[in-house]
C-alpha cells in the first residue's frame, strides 16, 4: 500500500536523527533534553512501594484524585489561582500528550493557530493533523524578544488558538510581567484559546519569578496550561504530566483524552501525589540547574562562541558566527563527526526560513560531562 500521508512534509524528528548520529560517532550528547542522572531516591522508593501495594490497574480517567488535589494546592500556592481537582485538572502521559490533546479538542479545519517561533517541534504537526494552519510569529534579535505589534497583526477572524512556551525551549528566554500583560490585553476581547506550555516552570534563573498564565485572570480564563513531572523530577522517561484549565475547556479536553490514552500510570500517580506535597522537591530546582548553567558558561568563557545566559529551561544557546558561516544544520553535523559533540540546530524549530547561527546545548548533565563538552568547545 502507498497511503496518502496526512503529514507529507514530516520525517524523522531531529532528536532521533541527531541521537543516532551521536551514537554512531561516540559523541558527547548535549542534544536531546533529558538529564543523565537519576531522580531523587525518595521518589523512586515511593514508586516502588506504590507498585507493591497493588496500584497496577487503570487509574481514573482524570487522574488519581490525591494527585489532582496536590496539583491544585501547588498551583494555588505558587500562582494564586485555584483549580478544582474534580473538574479542572487532568493527569496526562507527559506534556506532549496534553498539548496534542488540546489541539485535537479545539482546532478544526481551516482554523489558524499562532505559534511563537522558534517553536518546539510537536506543535505544528498536531495543528496540521486536525486541519488547522500554523501562523508563525518569530522572536526577534539575538535576545529573542517578542514583537507585540507583529503578534497583534497576526491575529485574524480565523485565529482559534495561540500557543506560548514559557520558559522557552529552545531559546532559554523567559517572559516578563510586561509581556504577560500585553498578551492579556491583546486577547481580552477575543474568543481565542490559549495553550500555555509551561513544562520548565520551576527552572527559572537569577532570582526571577515564573510568569505563569495562571497568575493572570483574563488569560487563565481562556487557557489550558500544560506541565511536566518528567522535566521537574528528572524522569522524562516516565512520560508523566498534567494540565489545568477552566471547567468548560477541561470538559472538551477530557472528551478527547478518554479516547486517546484514557488514563496514565497508576502507581506513579500515587507516588507523585505524596512527593508533590513537599514544596522542597521543586522550589529549589532553579538554583540546582542555574549552578549547572554557570558551570557550562564558565567552562566556555574563553571560546569563540557567543552567548547570552539562559534565563530558564536547561538549555543554552551558543552563537557561532565568529567560527563559520555554515548553516546551523551543517555545522551541527560537523560538530558531531569531527569533534564528537552533539547539539541541536535552532533552525529546525522554525517553519519560516531561519538561520541565525545558533546551536542548542542541554546542560542537564553531570559536571564531568559538561567539563568534557567545554574542552571540545574551547578547542574549536
Amino acid at each position: 500500500m502507498e497511503p496518502s500521508s496526512k503529514l507529507p512534509q514530516v520525517g524523522t524528528t531531529i532528536f532521533t536523527t541527531i541521537g543516532q548520529l551521536a551514537q554512531e560517532h561516540n559523541a558527547i550528547n548535549l542534544s536531546q533534553g533529558f538529564p543523565n542522572f537519576n531522580p531523587d531516591p525518595k521518589l523512586l522508593e515511593l514508586v516502588g512501594e506504590s507498585f507493591k501495594k497493588g496500584h497496577n490497574q487503570y487509574a481514573p480517567m482524570q487522574g488519581v484524585l490525591s494527585l489532582r488535589e496536590a496539583i491544585s494546592e501547588k498551583t494555588e500556592h505558587l500562582y494564586g489561582h485555584f483549580y478544582r481537582p474534580e473538574s479542572e485538572i487532568t493527569v496526562t502521559a507527559g506534556a506532549t500528550q496534553a498539548i496534542f490533546t488540546t489541539i485535537a479538542a479545539f482546532v478544526r479545519q481551516n482554523d489558524e493557530v499562532i505559534v511563537i517561533e522558534p517553536a518546539f517541534d510537536c506543535y505544528e504537526p498536531a495543528i496540521t493533523l486536525f486541519g488547522g494552519k500554523s501562523i508563525p510569529v518569530v522572536l526577534e534579535g539575538n535576545d529573542f524578544k517578542m514583537n507585540w505589534s507583529a503578534f497583534k497583526s497576526a491575529i485574524s477572524p480565523k485565529t482559534k488558538m495561540v500557543i506560548i512556551n514559557n520558559p522557552h525551549n529552545p531559546t532559554g528566554t523567559i517572559w516578563s510581567k510586561s509581556d504577560m500583560v500585553q498578551l492579556q490585553d491583546i486577547l481580552r476581547d477575543t474568543n481565542i484559546i490559549l495553550l500555555s506550555d509551561e513544562v520548565y516552570e520551576h527552572i527559572v534563573f537569577d532570582g526571577k519569578p515564573h510568569q505563569s498564565v495562571a497568575k493572570y485572570p483574563d488569560l487563565a480564563a481562556r487557557a489550558v496550561i500544560c506541565s511536566s513531572f518528567g522535566k521537574t523530577f528528572h524522569a522524562t522517561g516516565w512520560k508523566m504530566g498534567y494540565c489545568v484549565a477552566p471547567k468548560p475547556l477541561m470538559q472538551e479536553f477530557q472528551k478527547v483524552h478518554q479516547f486517546n490514552v484514557f488514563s496514565v500510570n497508576h502507581a506513579m500517580q500515587v507516588a507523585l501525589a505524596q512527593y508533590v506535597k513537599d514544596p522542597k522537591h521543586y522550589v529549589n530546582l532553579g538554583s540546582f540547574y542555574q549552578e549547572k548553567r554557570d558551570v557550562f558558561l564558565k567552562g566556555i568563557k574563553g571560546s569563540r562562541f557567543k552567548m547570552i545566559p539562559s534565563g530558564g529551561t536547561y538549555f543554552q544557546l551558543l552563537e557561532y558566527s565568529d567560527i563559520t558561516d555554515e548553516k546551523d544544520t551543517v555545522f551541527a553535523e560537523r560538530l558531531i563527526k569531527q569533534h564528537k559533540l552533539a547539539s541541536i540546530p535552532v533552525s529546525v524549530f522554525c517553519k519560516a526560513d531561519y538561520d541565525q547561527k545558533f546551536l542548542r546545548f542541554c546542560f542537564a548533565k553531570t559536571n564531568d560531562v559538561l567539563d568534557k563538552a567545554c574542552q571540545i568547545l574551547n578547542s574549536i
